[in-house]
């Protein structure tokens, strides 16, 4: 699956636009992570924990927009983006979406 944040793939025409699609989770945090983050605020930082459950997420959210751009029978996905947000005080949620299309 082509992934793009383009509006337009380069040399690819687009022949149909399926219509929007889009993948999500909700990520929590785990109590040793919280304990290992406060205590790296103390002495600045990356926050290696709270890093990989966030590439995780977007990992989630990104297969599970293709297999929804795959079940419209597209083969690229075009002006893709990332939203996260706080859905309560220790869950993320991470939302990728875009424009499922054909490309030849």
């Amino acid at each position: 699956m082509i992934t793009v944040t383009t509006n337009e793939v380069p040399n690819k025409n687009i022949t149909d636009v399926k219509g929007m699609v889009q993948g999500s989770t909700v990520q929590s945090k785990h109590v040793g992570r919280d304990i290992g983050a406060g205590l790296k605020t103390l002495v600045g930082g990356e926050i290696e924990g709270y890093a990989d459950l966030m590439k995780n997420a977007r990992d989630i959210a990104l297969d599970r927009m293709i297999k929804e751009a795959e079940s419209l029978q597209a083969n690229a996905i075009v002006g893709m983006r990332y939203q996260t947000s706080q859905v309560m005080n220790s869950a993320a949620e991470v939302i990728a979406y875009g424009t499922a299309v054909v490309v030849e």
